[in-house]
């Protein structure tokens, strides 16, 4: 059986988060097993933002910031993307965090 990589082991969770929730760098490496390795899930994310099966926009930082926002063809479209999805941002930020966060499982 092939071995997935990193990066296809992180986009098979950010394929998994639920539309209207978000999670997080963090959340996404402790469940592949590199709990150190939130800055790698980033790398990952940065180069998915042109593969449109993965809901990137829904990656945040461990305080529910868009960290990632510029990379989606400009600053705005992170937040839209979520809003579109019932996720409301304030000041870049998701506000109610702990409501939508949801954890890898």
């Amino acid at each position: 059986m092939e071995q997935l990589s990193f990066f296809e082991r992180v986009y098979s969770v950010v394929r998994k988060v639920p539309s209207g929730r978000v999670t997080t760098y963090g959340a996404i490496a402790a469940y592949i097993g590199s709990p150190g390795a939130a800055r790698m899930v980033g790398w990952a994310m940065n180069s998915a933002h042109n593969k449109p099966d993965i809901p990137a926009h829904r990656v945040v930082n461990r305080n529910g910031m868009l960290t990632g926002k510029h990379h989606f063809g400009g600053p705005e479209v992170m937040r839209q993307l979520l809003e579109s999805e019932g996720v409301k941002v304030c000041d870049d930020v998701v506000c109610e965090f702990e409501k939508h966060f949801w954890q890898p499982q």
